[in-house]
């Protein structure tokens, strides 16, 4: 029962969450299954991090790592753009809740709250950021190395 809680549950959770995010971004097929499970994955190397690096900005950047080699490979594979499997598999990652804390320090005039809150919702989204963007990077400069090859 405390696998099911821990890490399967919120596994579904994302899943089911990446897959109502498809309806929105008119996503149809088997593309929707593959964008929920890319979400699935990243949620899920998110929390398998955490016993490893304590720190949910690591996790968080583990995770952005994860949702970008699975988005790669599925543009490549599917010939489909990267962006489609890459926002939506991104959506549980994102620090949504810090976002909203934020502004309730900012309206409630709680600077010093309000800073820590601001620092650590930017560390999240950086995180997000540059774990996609270094894939990306890699992505390209191979895609670029192979093209030269021949």
């Amino acid at each position: 029962m405390a696998v099911w809680n821990s890490l399967l549950f919120p596994c579904l959770c994302a899943f089911g969450g990446c897959l109502g995010f498809c309806f929105l971004f008119n996503v149809h097929g088997p593309n929707m299954l593959l964008c929920a499970l890319g979400g699935t994955l990243g949620w899920m190397a998110y929390l398998l991090c955490a016993p490893l690096v304590h720190s949910d900005i690591i996790q968080s950047f583990l995770a952005a790592l994860v949702i970008s080699v699975w988005s790669e490979v599925m543009a490549r594979l599917r010939k489909c753009p990267v962006t489609t499997y890459l926002l939506l598999a991104l959506f549980p990652l994102v620090p949504g809740g810090g976002i909203y804390y934020t502004m309730e320090h900012a309206m409630a005039g709680e600077t010093q709250a309000f800073l820590d809150s601001l620092l650590h919702t930017l560390g999240l989204a950086g995180a997000l950021a540059v774990g996609v963007l270094m894939v990306a990077s890699v992505a390209r400069l191979f895609t670029a190395w192979r093209q030269r090859r021949r």
